[in-house]
């Protein structure tokens, strides 16, 4: 999936730190293969994690952390390691093994996502260690920072000179793009979803599993995916919620993104003009336009925030987009609009941008591979938003040329704004942040097809405003037999969380190999948080 980005300041997250150490060549894993033990390999396939309390923060007593070591170059493993960070809740019975977790983004800190919201996955600890991690370049494993250039990508694409002078904005961009490589260090070449993918076979071996279980949501599934075309042998138990495209490039994805969060905040208006509260009044067609004009209002006059920095329409699209992706959020979403319009107060508002876990950015030396886990007070300020674009851009082949980008800026933006008065600008952001990045790789959109791997577990939301349900219809037959699709017909990025139908199907899978049957469904339900409650 796709996300703009913000640097501006939000709730954050409590994030791991603690005593992690780790004991190369452990007892009682499986004999490594051939495959893995090949080009010098074997040194990471035979590593064993040492599990300990997670030190200085504000997480439950029985989550452990970790790491694991993997090279910094699969395709010259002595040219230096990267440490990884890892935290998991142990089984409260007979394990048979891990599942491995990863929450999206890319961009997003596993180890953060399960130290806050672990609760939703605890009935899976009646058979599994519950495992996440902060893939490569995120979080404390090694993270990229582009600096103060973070803020010049934004202001080179938040404002209308693009239309009248595109090459100054690709310059700028080209500029911003060379200040990310200076920042983040020799990590930057080799992040991507392809290395975090064999990353997690490293994972996999040191956790002591002959095969991989894996619970991916949103861009995990694309990670998912990726490891089962690398690893088609190794596909133990494998679910992918709110599943991402393969395919499509930027450009269209962020097209999708677009009108999907223009769908959703439809719906959140038809429900909010049913409440005497709503702070646009209680007809649909003109809170519509009202938004509209609220996000011109401030993109034309930004409003004061407690952090010293302007707030502006865009800062409220990003913000709105995010909790848009829960149904459950639209009550904290409806308050904290009131807010804004009734207050001037952008607190409420500013806690849903980028997820509640961007801070404003400050300049950060390099990252050092070799060096072991980044401490969290030194993880950059910008690291998720650094994070999701290089992931992002390294993903993804396509690099048009200066002349066909300036050509075609104008028209493309129209095609946005068509898609969404809202949300089209914000997202045509996407589009344009890999402009000065090398070429990204041609293995997902080329080779990550026709799989011969057990039985994957395939779960698209119908009202998904970031996965729209036909990329997992899409990617389910570009996998081939392997996949089957489980049919949410209910709102919101991802099911597992929002949906008790879906949780019950991936557990029972996950914990007895029950599956459903291709092209079932699960119903619509009430939302788990009633309106007015927190």
């Amino acid at each position: 999936m796709l996300a703009k980005l913000s640097t501006r300041p939000s709730v954050p997250r409590c994030a791991v730190t603690g005593a992690l150490g780790l004991a190369l060549l452990g007892a009682g894993l499986p004999v490594a293969t051939a495959d893995e033990t090949e080009s010098g390999l074997s040194r990471f396939y035979d590593q064993r994690i040492t599990w300990s309390s997670c030190e200085d923060m504000d997480a439950p007593k029985d989550l452990q952390c970790g790491k694991v070591t993997v090279p910094l170059d699969y395709r010259r493993p002595k040219a230096g390691t990267l440490d990884l960070a890892l935290a998991r809740y142990r089984a409260t019975g007979d394990s048979r093994g891990s599942v491995l977790l990863n929450f999206g983004g890319p961009g997003g800190s596993g180890v953060s996502e399960l130290s806050t919201g672990g609760k939703e996955f605890m009935h899976l600890t009646n058979g599994y260690d519950v495992v996440t991690f902060d893939p490569r370049g995120v979080g404390r494993s090694s993270p990229v920072t582009c600096g103060p250039a973070t803020l010049d990508i934004m202001e080179a694409t938040d404002g209308d000179e693009e239309l009248t002078d595109p090459r100054d904005v690709l310059r700028r961009l080209r500029d911003a793009a060379a200040e990310c490589t200076k920042h983040s260090g020799p990590v930057l070449p080799h992040i991507g979803t392809v290395n975090a993918a064999r990353d997690m076979d490293v994972m996999r071996r040191a956790l002591g599993d002959d095969r991989l279980n894996y619970l991916g949501f949103s861009y995990g599934t694309r990670l998912g995916a990726v490891y089962a075309a690398q690893f088609p042998d190794k596909v133990g138990r494998f679910v992918l919620d709110g599943v991402d495209t393969l395919t499509e490039p930027l450009t269209e994805q962020g097209l999708a993104s677009a009108r999907g969060q223009q769908t959703a905040l439809e719906n959140f208006l038809d429900w909010c003009v049913e409440d005497v509260a709503c702070p646009f009044g209680q007809d649909a067609r003109a809170a519509r336009r009202q938004v509209v004009q609220l996000v011109a209002s401030l993109d034309s006059d930004p409003v004061p925030t407690g952090f010293g920095e302007p707030f502006s329409g865009q800062d409220m699209v990003g913000a709105i987009g995010q909790a848009l992706y829960s149904r459950e959020l639209w009550p904290t979403l409806e308050r904290a609009l009131a807010q804004l319009l009734e207050d001037g107060d952008t607190r409420g508002l500013e806690g849903f941008v980028s997820g509640g876990v961007t801070f404003p950015v400050r300049a950060q030396g390099p990252a050092d591979p070799g060096g072991g886990l980044t401490d969290q007070a030194d993880v950059p300020m910008d690291n998720l938003a650094a994070a999701l674009m290089a992931i992002n851009c390294a993903d993804d082949p396509d690099r048009p040329s200066a002349d066909r980008v300036a050509g075609s800026l104008g028209r493309l933006r129209a095609r946005y704004e068509e898609a969404s008065a809202v949300f089209g600008r914000y997202r045509l952001t996407q589009v344009l942040m890999c402009y000065g990045r090398p070429r990204g790789t041609d293995f997902i959109r080329d080779d990550v097809k026709d799989l011969d791997t057990s039985k994957m577990l395939l779960i698209g939301t119908r009202g998904d405003p970031a996965t729209p349900y036909r990329w997992t219809v899409e990617t389910a037959e570009r996998l081939g037999p392997s996949a089957v699709v489980l049919d949410n017909k209910g709102e919101g990025h991802t099911g597992y969380a929002s949906s008790e139908c879906v949780h019950r199907k991936v557990d029972d899978f996950l914990l007895y190999g029950t599956l459903p049957p291709d092209g079932s469904s699960c119903g619509s339900e009430a939302p788990r948080t009633a309106r007015g409650d927190d």
